[in-house]
């Protein structure tokens, strides 16, 4: 837990100052952060107060502030006019790029591949637990859901019946159901 706790608010504490240096707060940095990284089932207001565990209030004016920025923009989704969607900017995009985790990921690059195996196992273990005992969504890949479906030419989401690119597979997904409890499963057949 204590390291776990500290890994937590070092990388808080790298948000607080990304998101300083553009005159955003933490928030809006994990909202874009958020939109980068999901699907195009999971990229509306909703999705993001889910993810985020934040009033849909704060989001919408977080919304509001970032669309003024031109680091999102808000559109009516083409089936059903009421869902409103979520796509960054090119602007919005490069700042969610940016920064903080190009520490992490040379300290991770120094570690060894087995050993971060056995970690990324645990803690997606300790993840989907802590998940599945407060009765959280997942938000994990589509590559890891129990609704992907291999098709002849390629997959599908079991849930919405939508045809998903191998780049599909990396994004998160605000319905996403691990296979087995507790358990989360890993690609099939694209890795």
């Amino acid at each position: 837990m204590e390291l776990l706790e500290r890994l937590g608010l070092l990388l808080q504490t790298e948000r607080r100052r990304q998101s300083s240096l553009h005159g955003l707060s933490e928030v809006h940095l994990a909202l874009l952060h958020y939109l980068a990284r999901c699907n195009r089932f999971s990229n509306t207001p909703r999705a993001v107060s889910e993810y985020l565990g934040i009033t849909k209030g704060t989001i919408s004016q977080s919304i509001k502030l970032l669309e003024s920025r031109g680091l999102l923009r808000k559109r009516p989704d083409k089936e059903d006019r009421r869902i409103m969607r979520l796509a960054l900017t090119r602007k919005g995009t490069a700042l969610a790029r940016s920064g903080s985790a190009d520490a992490w990921h040379s300290v991770l690059a120094r570690l060894p591949k087995d050993d971060l195996a056995v970690a990324a196992r645990a803690l997606q273990a300790l993840l989907a637990g802590l998940q599945e005992s407060n009765g959280y969504r997942t938000f994990l890949q589509c590559g890891t859901c129990r609704h992907l479906e291999s098709t002849g030419s390629g997959h599908r989401c079991g849930l919405t019946g939508q045809p998903l690119k191998a780049s599909d597979l990396d994004r998160i997904c605000m319905e996403h159901q691990p296979l087995y409890p507790c358990h989360p499963r890993r690609h099939r057949g694209t890795r």
